[in-house]
């Protein structure tokens, strides 16, 4: 994948451990503290609106990181220059790309393949 070297690598895949533990993309994201956040509104307090803190911290670092140094690959900068245009902050755009290459992520070691160009930007 664009953005993950031989350390990243090493580091998502130890982190990870045994791949069929998840099920599917979003048990990986929710197992690195990637799931989507829920607003909890009650009358005038508003909580919930902060990014989530749980997860593995090591691993969302790792992918973290890996979205950060694949934004000079066009697929991902594409997908962060859309979430841009939608008036979504840096971290914020990060963050949901990250998202994104956790579930092309998960695929792979599911199917036990390599990554290939050009898949991810249909998913």
């Amino acid at each position: 994948m664009p953005g993950v070297a031989v350390r990243t690598g090493a580091r998502i895949l130890a982190e990870v451990g045994d791949p069929s533990a998840f099920p599917t993309a979003a048990h990986l994201a929710s197992y690195a503290g990637l799931p989507p956040t829920t607003t909890r509104r009650s009358g005038t307090s508003i909580r919930g609106e902060g990014p989530p803190r749980g997860g593995n911290k090591p691993l969302k670092r790792a992918l973290f990181l890996a979205s950060l140094a694949s934004l000079n690959s066009p697929g991902s900068r594409a997908y962060y220059d859309k979430k841009r245009a939608e008036k979504k902050c840096h971290n914020a755009a990060l963050i949901c790309l990250t998202r994104r290459r956790v579930d092309v992520l998960h695929a792979m070691l599911k199917h036990r393949t390599l990554y290939q160009p050009g898949r991810e930007q249909t998913a």
